[in-house]
């Protein structure tokens, strides 16, 4: 029946009184996207009359979910069951947004999952916080989520040309072709302004992308995928970033002009008619740390995949040595003996009066909107709505970026880390979900009880509304695969990097977080994909254990070893045919190699 735009299904039946009737509802969805279909309607009937029963639906139903669980959750051992059940809430909307259906679909990921309108669905950066989850989980689902981005690449060639550069230049939200949907006003809720919005300035989402085709990389050894997908995203990426530096003979470095890094806050000069910054910190370190990468994809690939990738796309070794040039002479802005400047010019913005704002506003998380109603502009003071510098701490280890700074001839001292995270932290306003993620992770090593804190804080991101209204428009996905994140990779200690799991604990205090266990992938430790090997790693107070479980025939051999790490003892257990632990100043473990 249909009635006021609504159908519905009117059902006459005999009864007598007492006695029970059981109505059973299956509905099969199918759109004309579905593959192996004739038509999405016929399919939908068909496969609606010859669907099981209710009872039979849900126990597959269930049996599917107990099959993710195992592979996917996650066991905390705290003082109270709270953090547990919010982690392990926050990994199951990731597994609704992200679903393995997803792994033969054209699908990225929205911002804000499935579960609101906010943005539109489109597709932004998030994915920076999502896929380190998926890599040691499902990381085919991973795969499948970067090639959404690679069938965009001739969007992003298109962006790029029209804007006056070469390679390919990825929008900072993408709709459904790739095109850059950003839009060019923005609503400010506290005064009823209409003012410009210059976000899509933020340059930095092809750091983004590039930076998952690598770690993806790094995780798996997938090299089918780098050769024949990765590679040209990264390069393309590269091209990019090579066009937009400028070499300043004066300074005998190159520069970039006109982005925006991820504070957000900071659109602009306050005195300049047009928006963008100069030399943003993290936009320059990573595009250094990305051509050092680019020039590494090359030497990795096959020697057909390189000639042939390199004969599409033109490269020349004119190019490459450029990419060379600028990864050894970057320019990086520092004040105040050591404080990288998180822009050129930085260091002459005044200083903002935290304490009188805190007291004339209960909230001031959004101090952009604020200050636009009072008539000022962030863009005159030294604040932040998120991590923008302390994004290379969350990224790139402290040995990657050591390295990367000799590279580019500045220095990295011992303290270089912390005194950046304090100067930066005490100038945050965390107007972001995404915020106290990062923080919380750039703190671990040397403010525990800090960093658990700010864990828990961004736990309640959306179960508690920490922003106070924005949950209603859909989940923050980032922030609930960061706080997940956090637990499985940098409490834990686990880090894949140049071939090698590596373990350096972090546990929070006492009684926070005193035993945590996950599984990763089975593909995970070895070079030849899906081979079938379980492993746990397991994480407690005064030791750490790397467990590998073979599921069909038993190896010859077992061994465990155990090395210092710091203070803490890492206890690793391997079932291998041959192990070879290498403990270099931190425990470390083969991940591919271990096994042959």
């Amino acid at each position: 029946m249909r009635e006021d735009g609504s159908i519905g299904w009117e059902i006459t039946l005999p009864v007598q009184a007492g006695q029970r009737v059981r109505l059973e509802k299956i509905v099969a969805i199918y759109n004309s996207r579905d593959r192996a279909i004739s038509k999405s309607l016929d399919e939908a009937r068909l496969q609606a009359a010859h669907a099981s029963d209710f009872e039979t639906l849900l126990t597959n139903h269930r049996r599917s979910w107990r099959h993710l669980w195992q592979r996917c959750g996650l066991t905390l051992q705290t003082a109270g069951t709270r953090i547990p059940q919010v982690l392990n809430l926050h990994i199951f909307h990731l597994l609704q947004t992200v679903s393995v259906h997803a792994i033969d679909l054209d699908a990225g990921i929205p911002p804000r999952g499935l579960h609101g309108e906010a943005y539109r669905g489109l597709i932004m950066w998030d994915e920076l916080f999502v896929f380190p989850f998926l890599n040691l989980r499902i990381p085919d689902l991973t795969r499948a989520l970067l090639k959404y981005r690679y069938r965009r690449l001739p969007q992003a060639r298109i962006a790029a040309a029209a804007a006056g550069f070469a390679g390919a230049m990825f929008p900072w939200q993408s709709g459904s072709n790739g095109r850059e949907e950003a839009q060019t006003l923005h609503l400010n809720p506290q005064s009823g302004h209409w003012i410009r919005d210059s976000t899509q300035l933020q340059r930095h989402i092809n750091i983004a992308v590039a930076y998952n085709v690598w770690l993806y990389y790094q995780v798996t050894g997938d090299l089918h995928f780098m050769s024949f997908y990765g590679a040209e995203i990264i390069l393309e990426i590269s091209r990019f970033w090579a066009s937009l530096a400028r070499f300043d003979s004066s300074l005998n470095r190159y520069e970039i002009t006109g982005v925006m890094g991820p504070d957000e806050f900071h659109t602009g000069y306050a005195d300049a008619e047009e928006s963008g910054l100069a030399n943003n910190a993290y936009t320059n370190v990573m595009v250094a740390w990305l051509f050092c990468r680019a020039l590494e994809v090359l030497e990795l690939l096959p020697a057909e995949r390189r000639q042939a990738t390199c004969e599409n796309l033109g490269l020349s070794d004119r190019e490459l040595q450029r990419w060379e040039d600028i990864s050894r002479r970057m320019r990086i802005v520092f004040h105040d003996d050591g404080i990288i400047s998180q822009f050129e010019g930085y260091d002459r913005l005044e200083e903002f009066d935290w304490q009188h704002y805190r007291r004339k506003y209960s909230d001031i998380h959004r101090l952009d909107r604020i200050l636009e109603a009072e008539g000022d502009s962030p863009n005159r003071y030294k604040l932040s709505k998120q991590a923008d510098v302390l994004m290379l701490f969350y990224l790139l280890s402290a040995d990657e970026l050591r390295q990367l700074f000799h590279r580019l001839g500045y220095p990295f001292a011992r303290d270089t880390i912390p005194r950046n995270i304090d100067y930066y932290l005490q100038r945050t306003s965390h107007g972001s979900t995404l915020s106290r993620v990062v923080h919380a992770w750039v703190l671990a090593r040397s403010k525990r009880r800090e960093s658990w804190h700010l864990f828990e804080e961004a736990l309640k991101s959306d179960i508690s509304d920490l922003q106070g209204g924005t949950t209603h428009e859909g989940i923050h996905l980032g922030a609930i695969a960061g706080t997940v994140d956090l637990m499985q990779r940098f409490y834990t200690g686990l880090e894949t990097r140049q071939e090698t799991l590596r373990f350096n604990p972090a546990l929070p205090r006492r009684g926070a977080a005193d035993d945590v266990q996950h599984p990763l992938s089975p593909s995970l430790a070895q070079g030849n994909r899906g081979k079938g090997q379980d492993q746990r790693v397991q994480s407690e107070r005064k030791s750490g254990a790397y467990q590998s479980r073979h599921c069909g025939r038993l190896p010859r051999t077992s061994s465990g070893r155990t090395h210092r790490a710091g203070a803490e003892a890492l206890n690793f257990v391997a079932s291998a045919e041959q192990s070879q632990i290498e403990a270099l100043n931190r425990a470390s473990l083969p991940v591919r190699r271990l096994w042959r």
